[in-house]
């Protein structure tokens, strides 16, 4: 019988390797104002190769890459204008934290998944 073991050496970071990592607004991003103040995020993404083949059957040109845009709401307009090529991901939760007299650890949920989501989608990247 053959057991198998967890891969320790591939763990990721540690939370407190995370907090220090740098978030870096992917240049080919392009933001705008809103009238509310809100930003508007546009930027391009790959399509699946199966969405691809499903377009060009119906008759559409595939470039392999389409327009998005993320409209974000107050307080992710709030963290994206954090987003400065300096602060630590732990400095931008300690700033948001005082700014609405949040807990610590509830800042550091929203904004690490905030971020995370925005990593997901291509919008930045960490140094």
């Amino acid at each position: 019988m053959k057991v198998f073991k967890k891969n320790r050496e591939n763990r990721g970071i540690t939370r407190g390797e995370a907090l220090q990592c740098t978030p870096v607004k992917i240049p080919q991003v392009r933001e705008s104002r809103l009238d509310s103040g809100d930003v508007l995020l546009m930027y391009s993404a790959t399509v699946r190769p199966w969405f691809s083949n499903l377009v060009k059957r119906f008759g559409g040109t595939d470039s392999g890459a389409v327009a998005k845009k993320l409209q974000l709401d107050t307080l992710g307009t709030e963290v994206w204008d954090l987003i400065d090529s300096r602060r630590t991901v732990g400095k931008i939760i300690q700033r948001f934290a005082e700014t609405h007299r949040l807990h610590p650890r509830e800042a550091e949920v929203s904004v690490t998944r905030f971020l995370r989501e925005l990593g997901k989608r291509g919008l930045i990247g960490l140094q």
